[in-house]
């Protein structure tokens, strides 16, 4: 567990606690289920325990972590209902705020998007996981953080913390299918061509078609069968400074 983070400056500790795991349950660093030892994180954080105590319990109220006997705190688990719920709303809050974000990402954040893209296709080809998850959390989020509009980002942000554990599950179990190209292909062709309205449609075809094998899987996990065993996504978290204007952007 200690690889998944890394230490932070003492300067308004129990923020920057928070931004940081908040950061690694959104990109899927850890599994639904896993449970937290507040004394081995901040350690690993190189901190006192009450901010990580108090960034844990902000969590809790967020419903991204669940709290056992007032003491055990563990990722939350989502069941098939809240997770296609919690789609449902996406669709539209992730569709507004890609139509939004079309005329004002440069030309050049495009390209880094598309690089971004391939640095996910090569992570698949490569069965890094691991990276494949945080390419495409880094491809959506970009977009959506161009978007300029803080209230909405916020709302995503939320529901991309309680869902982003439950990503551990698509690989190699539930692998992203397309019937035609990959929907980002797609999604970044509107971006170019600044089509709100076809970026909108394949932002939501993405979430639909490319999650169609994640939902087969829940119902056959609550239908009985076993989960299969997930890959842990656990990595350092990257430094803020530096890096493409894709990534600065979703720092």
């Amino acid at each position: 567990m200690s690889k998944g983070v890394r230490p932070v400056t003492r300067d308004n500790l129990t923020a920057r606690v928070y931004a940081e795991l908040r950061e690694a349950l959104s990109e899927g660093r850890f599994l639904p289920g896993h449970r937290f030892k507040i004394r081995e994180l901040a350690a690993a954080l190189d901190v006192s325990e009450t901010p990580v105590r108090e960034a844990l319990m902000q969590l809790v109220r967020e419903r991204g972590l669940d709290m056992h006997a007032g003491r055990s705190i563990t990722v939350a688990r989502l069941s098939l209902a809240q997770y296609l719920e919690l789609r449902t709303i996406r669709l539209q809050l992730e569709g507004l705020a890609a139509e939004t974000a079309t005329a004002r990402l440069t030309d050049a954040e495009i390209r880094d998007l598309g690089q971004v893209h391939g640095r996910l296709i090569a992570a698949e080809k490569a069965q890094d996981w691991r990276e494949a998850v945080r390419a495409n959390w880094l491809f959506h989020h970009t977009i959506y953080q161009a978007a300029g509009m803080p209230e909405l980002l916020t709302l995503i942000e939320g529901i991309w913390l309680r869902n982003g554990p439950l990503l551990n599950l698509l690989y190699p179990h539930a692998h992203p299918t397309y019937a035609g190209r990959h929907q980002h292909l797609n999604v970044l062709d509107a971006l170019r061509r600044r089509q709100p309205a076809r970026v909108r449609a394949a932002i939501q075809a993405d979430m639909i078609e490319g999650g169609a094998l994640l939902v087969k899987l829940l119902e056959r996990m609550e239908a009985g069968e076993p989960a299969p065993p997930a890959v842990a996504t656990v990595r350092p978290i990257r430094t803020r400074a530096g890096g493409s204007a894709a990534r600065r952007r979703a720092g």
